[in-house]
């Protein structure tokens, strides 16, 4: 890999961005752009009219999703507007030159905001993270608004969404999956997305590698201090992501099909075989039609 300075130091040229945006109609289409629009499609995650705000975190997920938006809008098969916006929650200085940087060499218009989320979240001892990705979410769905949009888009992939069915069964004693789209609570008549949900995390691996692009993995502070991550390919030890990203690679060895199993797992869901399940908050057991 090569030195970040040494990397951020390379010319930001129009070929190279266009070199880019070849090897997702080409070379990774069938892995990329096809599944991205097969999501789009199967989940209706646009219709005409959409002002869609693709958030770029900075790591390569949301990169590679600001991308493919580009892509689908030049095809130009229906009326949508898209907007790239970038939050910064107080990143340090090198990670937020990182994200300009990479949005100069990829040609993307990013709009970027300020907000000091790591500062309010930093010094909370319980479940700082899940305050800190509430308060996100909610900083990118008012921006998103003040810019026109009713959809906000993520990028959130395939391993992503099996990763967290395993955690919440192994972890939080529940059967859940990450959801394609969401209805927001707070903000009326907005939406989230998540198109790349069926891509796969080594496919957007090799469309990284295979261009020479670098991109922060994690800019948390709290996971910076205790060593869990910092750049890409940084040691995540101590994660129960991680933990579970392992478990599935483990559990492929002797079952290829593990993978693909957990994410059809969500969708053959049998109630006639669950004793309990909740809908809208309301908790439901088999009791309720046993002797019906």
């Amino acid at each position: 890999m090569v030195d970040i300075n040494e990397y951020m130091n390379t010319p930001v040229t129009d070929d190279y961005a266009a070199g880019v945006e070849l090897s997702i109609r080409k070379k990774f289409h069938k892995e990329l752009f096809s599944r991205f629009a097969k999501a789009i499609n199967e989940y209706k995650l646009l219709k005409p009219g959409d002002r869609v705000a693709v958030c770029v975190s900075g790591g390569k997920d949301s990169f590679l999703t600001a991308k493919l938006f580009q892509e689908l809008k030049r095809h130009d098969k229906f009326p949508f507007e898209v907007e790239f916006l970038c939050m910064d929650p107080g990143y340090r200085e090198e990670n937020r030159r990182m994200i300009e940087f990479n949005a100069a060499k990829l040609n993307i218009p990013l709009k970027i905001f300020d907000s000091s989320i790591y500062d309010t979240v930093f010094g909370i001892e319980k479940n700082p993270c899940y305050l800190c990705a509430r308060m996100r979410r909610g900083h990118l769905y008012s921006f998103a608004k003040e810019l026109n949009c009713n959809k906000i888009a993520l990028g959130h992939h395939y391993d992503d969404v099996i990763e967290t069915i395993l955690m919440g069964m192994l972890f939080g004693g529940q059967m859940q999956t990450m959801m394609p789209r969401i209805k927001s609570t707070n903000f009326e008549g907005m939406e989230l997305i998540r198109p790349l949900y069926l891509i796969r995390e080594d496919d957007i691996k090799r469309w990284r590698d295979y261009n020479g692009l670098q991109f922060i993995q994690c800019a948390c502070r709290f996971t910076e201090e205790k060593g869990y991550c910092s750049a890409e390919g940084a040691d995540d030890s101590g994660s129960k992501r991680l933990f579970t990203k392992h478990l599935i690679a483990e559990l492929k060895k002797t079952n290829p099909y593990v993978e693909g199993n957990i994410f059809k797992s969500v969708e053959n869901v049998n109630l006639n075989t669950v004793i309990a399940y909740k809908d809208d908050g309301a908790r439901h057991s088999f009791l309720e039609r046993f002797d019906d």
